[in-house]
């Protein structure tokens, strides 16, 4: 009995075996072969389900690069160089350089990468973070030509840098359309991760829109394996079509553990564009403060779910202002696309030229609307932030059914805050406010939609508020202003 199950188990794995190879030799299928235009699933056997991965590597492999890259360590160089305050005390005192700068010298900073070809007179596309501060970059191609590269620019608020070598008649990559793309699908990534050169990996688009630290790029996520050294390499879809730039993982250990993303084609070849053209990126701008829609938010703004972005602030002035957008108001669409997260919106609004006119619908006052505002120009300085009011006004009061301390607000923390007239939250105890996100140091505008001055204010639309109901604020913190709902009924 033993023996027979034994045979019975050596029989399955030989049709098991015997199947998978029957699978894998009949999927043989050139890619070149197949039209640009033909559906994913053309590309696959029936039975298999998988595209033909080895077409796509000997078509694109000799348009991927291997970037190696030198320069000073100027962190260290800051810290510990010759012109630095530690490198004045050692020479004062004659102590010995750090041991790290010998002779005051910055050690050399050395670091590896990937890109590929999009043109065949040697532009190159990679990360920024790869070429960042680098001395010497060395470009080597796939029949083991070294060239030296010059950056034409780079844009650190995409993770895009543009390269360019002194060769000709070179191998370039078909560009995709990343805007297409959906979860799910095939992708293959060749890069050099660790160093080792020309190594593919595929896995599937995990997620799309995945908004990171970096407000411009909805990345792609993936599951295919992606290392250090594979930054800036090409990430294909099944048709063997770049949809994105390899840029960063997710990971605690420094290595893959499942997530990776990448820089849409789309918005990487926009900025390419850009940087080829005039060095720098100019992007476009609104001029407001937003936040993400939560489920009591939405219940607040009469919106049937989360969804869309509320401004919370306009600058005055600015574009949005100029084209009647209003703090309170929910951006729904932008030039007629639907914003299912408020995250959808800054790559949105980057990538509009300066002087454009743009559609965009809010939801105010229970109805939609469309306007028309004319993109600004992102100033410089427009991320910068400041400190919330620190110092408490003379007098004070407790709420304690919010479980809040106010004060009334000084001329000097008005300037500070950059706001006309609100109240200063000095203290928050445990109850409805603290849950809600409420913190020491906010200044309230307003609260249920109305504007306070004073302590009074505040008293007066708490009171007219019905027992249980949640109380919607608008706050300032820093230099940016957000709504909360304080659940006052838990």
């Amino acid at each position: 009995m033993k023996t027979a199950r034994i045979a019975t188990v050596l029989v399955l794995m030989a049709l098991a075996f015997g199947t998978g190879r029957y699978l894998y030799d009949g999927n043989r299928a050139e890619a070149q072969d197949v039209p640009a235009e033909a559906p994913i699933a053309a590309l696959a056997t029936s039975g298999a389900g998988l595209p033909d991965f080895r077409a796509i590597v000997r078509t694109n492999r000799d348009a991927v690069v291997q970037i190696a890259v030198s320069g000073r360590d100027r962190r260290m160089e800051q810290q510990f160089g010759e012109d630095s305050p530690f490198g004045e005390f050692f020479r004062r005192f004659g102590i010995p350089n750090h041991p790290n700068v010998p002779e005051g010298r910055t050690p050399e900073r050395r670091g590896s990468g990937s890109g590929f070809v999009i043109g065949e007179n040697g532009r190159i596309l990679t990360n920024a973070h790869v070429v960042k501060d680098a001395d010497r970059i060395t470009v080597t191609l796939s029949d083991n030509r070294e060239f030296r590269a010059k950056v034409l620019g780079l844009d650190e608020s995409t993770d895009i840098a543009l390269l360019e070598i002194e060769a000709t008649g070179l191998p370039v990559v078909r560009l995709g359309d990343s805007d297409a793309l959906e979860v799910g699908e095939w992708v293959l990534a060749i890069g050099a991760p660790f160093g080792m050169s020309y190594t593919a990996t595929q896995g599937i688009v995990s997620a799309t829109g995945r908004q990171l630290r970096e407000r411009y790029v909805p990345f792609i996520q993936t599951d295919a394996a992606v290392n250090p050294g594979n930054s800036g390499g090409p990430l294909f879809n099944a048709r063997g079509e770049v949809i994105g730039v390899n840029s960063q993982i997710l990971s605690g250990s420094g290595g893959y553990i499942g997530l990776s993303f990448a820089i849409p084609i789309n918005t990487a070849s926009l900025i390419a564009r850009q940087l080829a053209d005039k060095g720098f990126v100019e992007r476009g701008y609104l001029g407001i403060q937003f936040q993400p829609v939560t489920d009591a938010l939405a219940r607040q703004f009469g919106l049937d779910r989360p969804r869309g972005a509320l401004v919370a602030t306009v600058e005055p002035d600015g574009p949005a202002d100029k084209g009647g957008i209003k703090a309170g108001d929910v951006i729904l669409a932008y030039n007629g696309r639907t914003l299912e997260s408020s995250g959808e919106l800054p790559p949105l609004v980057g990538e509009t030229p300066v002087g454009e006119k743009a559609e965009v619908t809010v939801l105010r006052d229970g109805r939609e609307r469309t306007l028309k505002v004319t993109i600004g120009k992102l100033p410089e300085d427009a991320t910068a932030q400041a400190e919330a009011p620190s110092r408490a006004a003379p007098a004070e009061s407790r709420e304690s059914r919010l479980g809040l301390t106010l004060a009334e607000l000084t001329d000097e923390q008005k300037e500070q805050a950059g706001v006309e007239r609100g109240v200063l939250v000095t203290r928050v105890q445990d109850g409805p406010a603290a849950r809600a996100g409420i913190q020491r140091g906010d200044v309230l505008l307003e609260v249920n939609r109305k504007r306070v001055a004073s302590i009074a204010d505040v008293r007066k639309a708490i009171a007219d508020n019905e027992e249980g109901d949640s109380i919607l604020v608008l706050l300032r913190r820093g230099q940016g202003s957000l709504f909360m709902v304080i659940e006052a009924g838990e």
